[in-house]
Parts: structure tokens; sequence; C-alpha cells
């Protein structure tokens, strides 16, 4: 699925200069995610569409109309894959939000089973929820390690570096569950590579 981002940014009035001037992610990595090169990490598609001044399931089609309540039935979730040996291949579900609310973002994350070296840790705005519907999950906040199971929850400050991973070869799903932050955080990190998709040169 290509992200909608260069719709997006042309109707916001954005060149690509700018809005990687913007987000804070390098020009070379937002046109590989408008070429559908890459698939954006959750970090990455929050700050972009921040900067857009929608959802992120504007990012990938079509959003609510309704402004206090949106439903989606499982069968028409919206999924984003990424490619297996990318961050060991992974799924995002995006769930809906309401056309005036947007104060949370919902996802299911799909985590692999094996992670050969892991995800790069990644940090972004405001806070988050995690709820671990299935698999053996492990979870690193800071220098904080948790080893997660169904039915466990965390609450943190999502402005600190994280990161998820499935353990043993089962695979692993985890709800979850952004807020929106008033400003962007200087401890964002680039996105780039962790979407498997080097950018050439530093921000």
């Amino acid at each position: 699925m290509i992200p909608r981002i260069k719709l997006l940014r042309t109707q916001q009035g954005y060149s690509l200069q700018g809005l990687a001037e913007v987000t804070g992610l390098t020009k070379s990595y937002l046109s590989k995610l408008e070429r559908g090169v890459c698939t954006p990490s959750i970090a990455a598609a929050l700050r972009i569409a921040r900067a857009l001044g929608v959802d992120t399931q504007a990012l990938f089609g079509e959003t609510a109309t309704n402004p206090d309540i949106a439903v989606i039935r499982h069968h028409a979730r919206m999924s984003v894959e990424r490619p297996a040996g990318l961050q060991g291949g992974r799924r995002l579900e995006i769930l809906p939000t309401p056309a005036g609310l947007t104060r949370m973002q919902p996802f299911v994350l799909h985590l692999a089973s094996d992670f050969a070296a892991g995800p790069q840790v990644a940090g972004h705005a405001g806070e988050e929820f995690l709820y671990v519907l299935e698999g053996d999950v492990e979870m690193e906040w800071g220098e904080r390690r948790e080893r997660l199971m169904p039915g466990d929850a965390v609450y943190f400050n999502a402005s600190v570096p994280h990161r998820l991973r499935a353990l043993g070869k089962s695979p692993a799903a985890v709800l979850v569950v952004t807020s929106a932050a008033a400003s962007a955080n200087p401890l964002f990190t680039e996105d780039g590579p962790r979407a498997g998709c080097p950018t050439p040169s530093p921000r």
C-alpha cells in the first residue's frame, strides 16, 4: 500500500523539502515513502500526520467522516505490511479515529517471531499505551527491559526511546494507543533507517 503522503503534502502546499524541515525527517526518506519504497514506522507516521494536520489513517486511505464516532469491521481494517527482512517483518493495522477526535491513535502491531538484530530504538512525542493481545513480547524503554505476556499492559512516556519485538517462535500482537502531543518533542529520532531504507545524508 503506497501512502497518500504526496497527495496530502501538495494539498497542504508543502514541498518535499518543506515537509522534511517540519517533520525532522530527511527529504530522501520522505521521497521513498511517497514512492512506496518504504513503509513508515509508527513514530514517522505520527510525525508526518501531525505536520499535515491529519490522523495517521489519512496517510493510507480515506478517513472517517463522522466527527464523534468511527466504526470499522474486522475484515475492513487497513493493514500495512513490512517486507520480511526489514525489521524482521511486521504488519501494522491502523484502527479508525473519528474525524473530530484526534487525541488518540490506535493500532494493532503484529511483531515477527524472530528479529535477528531487533528493530532500532525509536521515540516519539506524547504518551503510549500497550496491551499484549497474544504472544511473548520484549519491550525496551530507555535502559529498562520488560518481558510481557498476553494480558499485560504498559503506559509510558513515549518520548523515551523504546522498542518491541516478539520472543520465541510464535508471532505476537500488541494493541498500541498513542496520544497526540501539543508540539513536536526534541527527543524524536530519525525513522528512515528503521523502515529498512537508509538515508544517504544525516538530518
